[in-house]
């Protein structure tokens, strides 16, 4: 909405703001955004509260940068996705890009202060995902040297698999962290690894002196994929100090020669969380590769799509809680878990909340990893597994809240022809519910292997108990191939997007596709995106919206609000007010926390596929909120870094 219709409405109305004026509240805290989602622990919350649902329909672009890394991909050339989010620390503002380089900006302003290139020699590589880089840390030294260089540092991973250190005033590689401020990640892996196969993609943790980060394995490629081996290295000089090689206890097994982790284990290619006061590490797993045929992992998945916990000081295993059992249907656990401690939720317990793909959210005590409410082990369809395969005979179940994603389709169309076909297309396939299996004739799944709930999280509001939660709402059907009729669907290397993975060492491969309609639309019914609040004290879902709309996809006038996919997240603030973009539309909005109502939009110049973040530096300085607005290759890749702010 315009600011001259607002204009013209609330003077109807006799709505603040009528004279011209914005409400602005005086006063009021003062926060930096130190750390990936504001805090170690994932918070997805800021104590700001200048910006309010009131007067947020007043915001304005202030600033914007432009990195110039994108590319919309081809045969020999990834595409970009520009998924950070920025940090705020000592006053700088900190973010990379999908090319990997790291730059410092004034917050306030967006001027650019310095810009790190590292070069990437995998650059141009094609791969399976597109190329991305989530976020950088920030480390201080606590008794820093006058004069000396790298007294503050900023750490993130690359697609060269180097994990690297700058100095946080100059951009500079701090020469005593590594070699020449690299740490190299293939130490004790396959050598012969290809460079789009294994690289970390989230931001590292810090605590205290350690760096800690795991990295992304590519999916559905071999059994003998690349360890998913999370590591911890000194801050200052790049030392590893340890390695948690997530193997069953009492592994009998055998790395190769002149390796040092096992190979196909769960791997931890998203965000870690750090609790300092219990010295915890909270590790998100995948599942084995390949994802989908589990007949010969030999229990290595016993780490599999689990939240662990593991000793800050040592790497050792302190507790894990499994969220799904054998995982065939790639339901990785993807995002951050997150910190939080209410009263009158759990009793008050230190908690984590752990969404998945499944849509479920898993509420854990923070120091044993019990659940803070029942959990139920429900029996789930079985039979029409490939030979060699087994299947769980349950899964578990959250109670509070319950699932948070349907367990049926109904197909769905723009026209009557439209819906026929997709009725006849989803007849074909096997479809039980929730954990239908794949099959060798091809099985429906719910949710989507991109969720449910994706890397985006979920934002906690810590002081109403509220918990905001974006969620996509596809099915995708999965079809398993022996080898010979795999090899016969084309050539391996249109691993992406085609959705066909070679599943190497392995009978089959297997064949998934997004069932849609002839128009193009999915063939579920709407809506397929949506932003959901949920009352963690009573575990209800107190308000849920479709979110997104057709534009940007559709030709006009088909611009209607049936929710889309969501790739990103939400934050909220203490004055109520959730930010969130992750649509497949180009828009940026704002929700009020405790009813869901839209209080904002504006367009942006792409998809904001990412994590919004806020700040405010001087108690007589401005709220910012800025996010990255840079889709993907899907909807068009972009390189935006908006920031918006009251007017003066």
């Amino acid at each position: 909405m315009s600011r001259a219709v607002l204009a013209a409405v609330c003077g109807l109305l006799g709505l603040p703001g009528c004279d011209g004026r914005v409400p602005v509240p005086e006063g009021g805290p003062v926060a930096e955004w130190p750390a990936f989602a504001g805090g170690k622990g994932g918070p997805h919350y800021s104590p700001l509260t200048q910006i309010t649902p009131e007067n947020v329909h007043a915001l304005e672009l202030v600033w914007e940068h432009r990195s110039g890394d994108m590319h919309p991909g081809s045969a020999e050339h990834a595409g970009t996705s520009f998924q950070a989010n920025p940090i705020v620390v000592d006053g700088v503002l900190y973010y990379c890009t999908p090319f990997q380089r790291a730059f410092a900006l004034d917050p306030e302003t967006g001027r650019e202060l310095w810009m790190f290139d590292p070069v990437l020699e995998a650059r141009d590589a094609r791969g399976p995902y597109p190329l991305n880089c989530r976020g950088v840390s920030y480390w201080a030294e606590p008794r820093p040297e006058e004069g000396k260089a790298c007294q503050r540092r900023i750490l993130y991973g690359t697609k060269d698999s180097e994990l690297l250190a700058l100095d946080a005033e100059t951009g500079k590689p701090c020469q005593d962290f590594g070699e020449g401020g690299r740490v190299k990640l293939r130490e004790g892996l396959d050598p012969e690894i290809p460079d789009w196969e294994y690289y970390p993609t989230s931001p590292p943790l810090i605590m205290g002196d350690r760096v800690i980060l795991g990295a992304l394995v590519a999916d559905q490629v071999r059994t003998d994929a690349p360890s998913g081996v999370v590591r911890a290295f000194d801050v200052r000089t790049g030392k590893r100090l340890w390695a948690w090689d997530p193997v069953p206890p009492g592994w009998k097994g055998k790395t190769r020669d002149g390796e040092l982790y096992a190979r196909g284990t769960p791997n931890v290619w998203s965000i870690l969380s750090g609790d300092e006061e219990r010295g915890l590490v909270f590790v998100p797993t995948g599942n084995p590769s390949p994802d989908s045929f589990g007949g010969l992992r030999e229990g290595i998945d016993y780490y599999g799509s689990s939240v662990v916990a593991l000793d800050a000081r040592t790497g050792r295993v302190v507790w894990s809680y499994q969220t799904v059992h054998h995982d065939v249907w790639d339901l990785d656990v993807p995002a951050q878990p997150q910190l939080f401690r209410i009263p009158g939720v759990g009793d008050g317990r230190p908690a984590i909340a752990q969404p998945t793909k499944m849509g479920f959210l898993f509420l854990l005590d923070r120091e044993t990893g019990e659940p803070l409410y029942p959990v139920e082990e429900r029996p789930v369809p079985q039979g029409g597994e490939v030979a060699g395969e087994f299947l769980s005979p349950t899964q578990p179940f959250p109670t509070h809240p319950p699932p948070l994603h349907p367990d049926e389709i109904e197909p769905w169309g723009f026209t009557p022809f439209d819906r026929a076909a997709c009725r006849r297309l989803l007849e074909k396939y096997r479809f039980d519910g929730w954990y239908t299996p794949p099959t060798r004739e091809g099985s429906i799944q719910i949710p989507h292997t991109g969720g449910g709930m994706n890397w985006g999280g979920v934002a906690i509001d810590p002081v109403r108990g509220i918990l905001v939660t974006n969620q996509s709402h596809l099915p995708i059907i999965s079809q398993i191939l022996p080898r010979e009729e795999y090899e016969a669907l084309g050539p391996e290397s249109a691993v992406y997007p085609l959705e066909a993975y070679p599943m190497h060492g392995t009978p089959y491969g297997i064949y998934r596709f997004t069932p849609l309609s002839p128009l193009g639309a999915p063939c579920s019914k709407p809506p397929w995106g949506t932003l959901q609040g949920v009352d963690l004290r009573s575990g209800e879902v107190i308000w849920s919206r479709p979110l997104g709309t057709t534009r940007d996809r559709a030709p006009f006038p088909i611009w209607v609000e049936l929710g889309t996919p969501t790739f990103g997240g939400s934050i909220t603030t203490a004055s109520g007010v959730v930010f969130i973009g992750a649509t497949t539309d180009r828009y940026f909005r704002a929700f009020h926390v405790e009813t869901g109502e839209e209080l904002w939009h504006t367009r942006t110049p792409y998809p904001a596929n990412s994590i919004p973040m806020t700040f405010r530096l001087q108690e007589d300085g401005r709220q910012f909120v800025v996010v990255a607005a840079g889709g993907n290759p899907i909807t068009g890749p972009g390189d935006a870094l908006l920031a918006f702010a009251l007017p003066r």
